[in-house]
């Protein structure tokens, strides 16, 4: 069985080889046909200003050399309609019709560049998919087959010996961690136009988080930092996670670089949609695949526990079926594109004016998906949450958790399970759900006034480094770049807001909880040790003591991965009240056993 392992290893690595030289293969070359513009006016602007700098008589060897040459020729098109504007605008068009605003910048650059590309991969898209998606998958199908006639223990499977999975120690562990917030910062300056003030705030305010766990909760001297690595460092899953951040940082921020992806899936998205391929269908399309392969992963490591396989199962539907395929269709069929299963505050842009005018002018079913979002948000989060805790929509429907879920899988047993940790995540998470509600709030109120400027906020600057700084960096560069680095639950334990939304009532006014049968522990530590959500486990569990944490997302490997069965999820509103406080073992003092002697 191993060579046959090999030989998907094998398949694998080399699609991902050809998946990342791709980017390497393309040429670029525009016409004035060709051409992406939103009217006749920027087009024409553009197309005289290229013409003027000689753009259509060049053959460009990457991305980087033709977006400084289109960018050139944009800017000069952007000057010379705002000189000609200043003199009067055409009859019957909107000055910020007539105008290139600095966001259009942005958005004609991408389409532009794939547009320009000429090579291997235009002219054989299909070939490349099937060497890129088509290799990757046999190769992890043939790796994990095996799986599911060698059954592998699932409790001790050396994964602190591994050099993808045993994680950092605290000093690479710090590196990173700093790294990343420097440099989302210091890009941030840049995504705002030299704007200061926002980046200012968030390092304003993440200083003094950190000032009230480390001194005000006296975290320096009583809770020293852990690392489930202390003595080792995982370098394969440091490049791991280092290709997983770029890789984020291209789809969000530069997709202007990555225009071979989108290509290579075109034919697949005109098939679907019947519009050309975006980074967000290449980003979906390759989520569902990880999602469906990875699952099937999980599904042979948890084979013979139900709850694991229908768990999987569910996150496995809902992301290729209601949060890809659906979606896709409906634009096929003139329709808004919507994920059914979204709920805001996760889904940000729910209240976006954007979004609102475009759902409210599609008919009965934009209408139908309005009254649908809104009622998940205040009926059924409430509702279902009370009854089966936050685990039916993080651990049985979110993508975001079945991505963890699945791809994330290996490196559970990475998650901080310190009371530092602990502390830092209740200020992180609930301070972005507080700056989502914020954000929602001047949206809204910018929506029904008109009036962008709320005391000394914009409410369009609010939203957009909002989606910058939660919805980009920390959801995708941190939440996903980090599962090799630092666990696979980063962005559901310390930034989604929903979570924290479901979490408070999880802990105040749920039926859900794990319950403990303390007498049968003997503090093997695996339940701790497998929970990505950071809760120490074995401590509830010697206490027999009810798991009642707002972090909780209900997976149930910790159970799964007991030897004694002292743990079970059950939901039972008995005792609502006083279940986080009842101790099931009993505990005897050394007072009392000083009595007892």
């Amino acid at each position: 069985m191993k060579w046959i392992q090999h030989i998907g290893l094998a398949l694998f690595l080399l699609a991902m080889l050809i998946f990342t030289a791709m980017l390497g293969l393309n040429k670029y070359q525009i016409t004035g046909d060709e051409l992406a513009a939103d009217n006749d006016y920027h087009k024409e602007a553009i197309i005289d200003a290229a013409n003027a700098q000689g753009l259509f008589d060049q053959t460009f060897a990457s991305s980087l050399t033709m977006e400084k040459a289109l960018k050139k020729s944009i800017k000069a098109a952007q000057k010379s309609l705002s000189q000609k504007a200043a003199d009067g605008l055409p009859e019957g068009v909107a000055e910020w019709d007539y105008k290139i605003g600095e966001w259009k910048i942005k958005e004609y650059i991408a389409p532009n560049i794939t547009k320009s590309a000429i090579g291997p991969v235009r002219d054989h898209p299909l070939l490349f998919f099937f060497l890129t998606f088509g290799l990757g998958i046999l190769g992890g199908l043939l790796f994990i087959f095996p799986k599911f006639v060698v059954v592998e223990d699932i409790k001790h499977n050396r994964i602190y010996h591994n050099a993808m999975t045993r994680g950092l120690t605290l000093g690479y562990r710090g590196f990173f961690l700093l790294a990343t917030i420097l440099g989302v910062l210091l890009y941030g300056i840049k995504y705002m136009g030299y704007n200061l003030i926002w980046p200012i705030i968030t390092a304003f305010v993440a200083l003094i988080i950190s000032a009230l766990v480390l001194y005000y909760e006296k975290e320096v001297k009583n809770n020293p930092p852990k690392s489930a690595s202390p003595n080792i460092t995982a370098w394969v899953g440091i490049a791991t996670g280092i290709y997983f951040i770029i890789f984020y940082v291209l789809l969000y921020w530069t997709p202007q670089h990555i225009s071979a992806w989108t290509m290579m899936v075109d034919p697949l998205s005109r098939k679907l949609s019947g519009n050309p391929a975006s980074q967000w269908f290449l980003y979906g399309l390759m989520y569902s695949v990880i999602v469906i392969v990875m699952g099937i992963r999980m599904m042979s490591k948890y084979m013979h526990n139900r709850y694991q396989l229908l768990r999987t199962g569910s996150v496995m539907f809902f992301q290729t079926a209601i949060a890809f395929l659906i979606p896709e269709i409906l634009v096929r069929l003139n329709q808004p594109f919507y994920d059914f299963k979204n709920i805001w505050p996760l889904n940000y842009t729910f209240f976006f004016d954007y979004n609102i005018d475009n759902l409210v002018q599609s008919g009965s079913l934009g209408i139908f998906m309005l009254v649908w979002g809104i009622l998940l948000i205040v009926v059924a989060v409430p509702v279902i949450t009370y009854f089966f805790g936050k685990r039916w929509y993080c651990s049985w429907v979110c993508g975001c958790g079945g991505l963890a879920e699945t791809l994330g899988d290996p490196y559970r047993q990475l998650s901080n399970k310190s009371l530092k940790a602990w502390r830092f995540e209740r200020w992180i998470i609930h301070g972005v759900l507080v700056f989502a509600v914020v954000m929602t709030f001047l949206v809204l109120y910018t929506y029904f006034t008109g009036q962008r400027n709320i005391l000394f906020f914009n409410s369009d600057n609010v939203r957009t480094w909002y989606g910058f700084l939660i919805g980009s960096a920390f959801a995708g560069v941190v939440g996903t770049g980090f599962y090799p680095l630092m666990g696979n639950r980063m962005w559901c334990r310390f930034g989604c807001p929903l979570a924290a939304y479901l979490g408070l009532v999880q802990k105040f006014k749920s039926r859900f909880r794990i319950t403990t049968n303390g007498g049968q522990c003997i503090s093997c530590g695996n339940c701790s040790t497998y929970c990505e959500m950071g809760i120490d486990v074995r401590w509830y569990a010697q206490r027999g003591q009810d798991i009642v944490r707002s972090s909780c997302v209900g997976c149930g490997v910790c159970s799964a991965v007991c030897p004694r069965g002292v743990l079970r999820l059950e939901n039972n509103g008995s005792d609502i009240s006083e279940r986080t406080t009842q101790l099931r073992t009993i505990h005897i003092s050394e007072s009392e056993v000083g009595l007892l002697g």
